[in-house]
């Protein structure tokens, strides 16, 4: 165990670095202590012993604060001091024990249907790295990590976000094990981190598929659109698994995507002219190959082109050049669905050129794609919040059971945020939400009453959260909890202190 060194209070700005932009009265301090003790009895059933639930409180509010690096042991030591007791059992809550991940997250799907959903509501996936030092931490390899933009040392999560009018929250994550770790010789390693054994190899867009697919299967959340960036793109058989599910998808492809501006004729098995029979059909010998979807750019006349904002930027509006075209894919050189081809143009002195296919029907309007299309940053956006304010690149957990603990947690710190900043959005007067402004009191409405549904302990809130957290020892006094939130929409952080 490493000395645990206790470093004299002090107040620093949020992680994010930005100047808190939001005060608030003494009143909505314990508004906002209770809410925090009774937004986590929402997540009460997922376990079993009243000590799981006080540690997942307490990382919790370690992850809400205002620490530059929230480990354990920072934790802790803002917490309750150098206390190496706390240390080991935060360490043995996180990495090995017996509650379910999977459980916190269908709690946490629950809640985003409840306070978030939409019929306009989109799921993104998307694909993000944790670089990582050694090779015992569970599924790490030399892989590409996007935090670092090359090929490093990592660990590599596939996450699933829901992206409404009303925000946008974490549904689900799965740890991609690279294959490197299905060598003989990594089985050891296996052992050491609690890999599951029957688990078999996925590939990333395999494990967004199944997120997909029991996210779909347990009807909780309306989404009509599935988003996803070139990785997931440049697998057909992703594209045809998400269109089974009854789901439109608009994901971007390769520029060497192949399609046919027209369905070719295709001639069925049987007789040849010469040689033996066919059996199996094929594309007509006189019909045109398929072409790249770059080499179609060039036969698009200017007329084809027009020009829309995408979305309000830091900097102000963000605008492209969109075109539109009704292909055929290409299946195992058969024709394949009938489909979307959009192209995305950037307005600046070097555009980036960018393609995407979607299955939306042919009735689907050009502006309902434009839309969605403007909808891949939200998943940026969440993933830079869980990154940059609540820790969740922190860990330093190696094992299997350890990472899917420590996600959960995030996401549902992350969905306190967004349930704070809708409640606190009417005092304040500032726009805490990535989406547009539809019918904010219907949705404050609704994550009243999912709070109302739950028992309250006979024990004040306030007081109830400074037992646990802060329980009779020498360095209870003088405490405080310091929770920070991040306004993506007007990239402001918020924080506000709680002295408890």
């Amino acid at each position: 165990m490493k000395k645990i060194v206790q470093h004299p209070a002090t107040q620093e700005p949020p992680p994010s670095g930005r100047k808190p932009g939001l005060r608030l009265t003494e009143r909505e301090l314990q508004a906002s202590t209770d809410e925090l003790v009774i937004f986590h009895q929402l997540f009460h059933s997922v376990f079993q012993r009243r000590e799981q639930r006080e540690w997942s409180l307490f990382y919790l509010c370690g992850q809400l604060g205002n620490l530059p690096r929230k480990t354990i042991e920072h934790i802790v030591l803002m917490l309750r001091g150098p206390d190496r007791n706390a240390v080991r059992m935060a360490q043995r809550f996180i990495s090995q024990g017996t509650w379910h991940a999977e459980h916190m997250l269908h709690r946490q799907q629950e809640l985003v249907a409840a306070w978030l959903s939409d019929p306009l509501g989109v799921v993104i996936v998307d694909g993000s790295g944790f670089p990582k030092q050694g090779q015992d931490s569970a599924g790490v390899a030399r892989q590409y990590c996007g935090a670092l933009g090359k090929v490093a040392n990592s660990q590599e999560g596939v996450f699933l976000v829901y992206v409404s009018p009303h925000g946008n929250a974490f549904l689900d994550a799965r740890l991609y094990l690279h294959e490197s770790w299905f060598a003989d010789d990594a089985r050891k390693r296996w052992q050491r981190c609690g890999i599951p054994k029957e688990l078999a190899f996925q590939t990333e867009p395999d494990l967004a598929l199944a997120m997909l697919r029991a996210l779909v299967a347990r009807h909780i959340l309306p989404f009509r659109w599935v988003v996803a960036d070139a990785h997931f793109g440049e697998v057909p058989a992703f594209l045809d698994a998400v269109s089974d599910l009854d789901k439109w998808y608009l994901i971007e492809v390769p520029c060497d995507t192949r399609v046919w501006l027209q369905t070719p004729r295709v001639e069925p098995p049987g007789c040849g002219v010469m040689g033996r029979p066919r059996t199996h059909p094929r594309v007509s010998r006189g019909a045109p190959r398929p072409q790249e979807v770059r080499e179609l750019v060039n036969a698009l006349p200017a007329s084809e082109w027009t020009r829309h904002r995408i979305k309000e930027g830091s900097k102000g509006p963000i605008i492209a050049d969109f075109a539109f075209l009704r292909v055929t894919t290409v299946r195992k050189g058969l024709p394949g669905p009938r489909v979307w081809v959009i192209f995305r143009r950037q307005v600046c002195p070097t555009p980036e050129l960018k393609f995407y296919l979607s299955n939306a029907p042919a009735s689907c309007s050009h502006a309902e794609l434009i839309r969605v299309c403007g909808l891949r940053w939200p998943v940026e956006t969440t993933l830079e919040e869980g990154k940059d304010e609540l820790g969740m690149d922190h860990y330093q957990v190696r094992s299997w059971v350890g990472w899917h603990h420590h996600i959960a947690q995030t996401f549902m710190a992350h969905l306190f945020v967004i349930h704070v900043g809708v409640l606190l959005k009417k005092k304040s007067g500032v726009d805490l939400r990535p989406g547009a402004s539809v019918d904010r009191t219907s949705l404050v409405r609704r994550a009243r009453h999912a709070s109302q549904r739950i028992n309250r302990d006979r024990v004040p809130a306030a007081v109830e959260l400074r037992r646990i957290l802060f329980p009779s020892s020498p360095h209870a006094q003088a405490k405080s909890l310091i929770f920070t939130w991040a306004s993506t929409k007007r990239e402001t952080s918020y924080s506000y202190e709680t002295s408890l």
